[in-house]
């Protein structure tokens, strides 16, 4: 069973926002994503970055849903992105899936995961400091208790922590996730949202004790990550 990740499918299958308007890379980007999962067995577990739907309810973003809980891999795991507009609490997600008949579609939110023994844990994290304003302070704060609980969770052994917005980027470093990350020993920290010219931003490799790694999926050319 390998383990996969990827960000940003930013699907619009059930709404009227598709990214091929974009160009480049994102033509014809759902399609690539199917051909990119062929990599997937049945028993693997893909991790999902965040922004994966542009529906603004569940049930606009049932078709985007079912395109992922189709795709290969017998366990996907779900991140909160900033515009997935359809987060809800987990319970009522969780029975959505259920209702619907999405078997493989788990979400990471307050807890965390087991992979043949390494803790997979992650929240969406906040780009703090880019507004200091009090709404924003309130969110950042909320974020780093989400990881930190979610980082507890993984007790003592290995971790692996996925993020939608990057901990740090040229120029930028969020250090208070930082700090989180290197306390709990976080070996890998899988990060999404930078797209297009935003790549040359990323920061990826060994920085202090954590492998940083961007999965957006344009990045990856939308096929996913293998980590383990």
């Amino acid at each position: 069973m390998a383990l996969y990740t990827i960000g940003d499918t930013h699907l619009s299958l059930g709404t009227d926002k598709p990214m091929d308007v974009f160009g480049g890379g994102w033509t014809g980007y759902v399609e690539k994503l199917r051909q990119g999962f062929d990599q997937v067995g049945p028993e693997d577990t893909v991790v999902l970055c965040g922004d994966l739907s542009w529906g603004m309810s569940l049930e606009e973003a049932r078709e985007d849903f079912a395109f992922l809980d189709a795709l290969p891999g017998g366990r996907k795991l779900l991140l909160k992105g900033n515009h997935d507009y359809w987060w809800t609490t987990a319970s009522k997600m969780n029975r959505f899936f259920q209702e619907n008949g999405f078997h493989t579609l788990e979400i990471l939110h307050n807890n965390c995961a087991w992979y043949e023994g390494v803790a997979l844990c992650g929240t969406r994290g906040w780009f703090y400091e880019e507004d200091r304003g009090e709404h924003s302070a309130k969110i950042f704060n909320r974020e780093l208790i989400r990881l930190e609980a979610s980082l507890k969770a993984g007790g003592e052994g290995e971790k692996i922590c996925f993020l939608h917005y990057p901990p740090l980027y040229q120029g930028y470093r969020c250090q208070e996730i930082i700090d989180l990350l290197e306390r709990y020993r976080v070996s890998t920290c899988c990060y999404g949202h930078l797209h297009g010219a935003s790549h040359r931003l990323a920061i990826t490799g060994p920085q202090g004790a954590v492998e940083y790694r961007l999965v957006s999926a344009d990045y990856l050319g939308f096929r996913p990550l293998r980590l383990r």
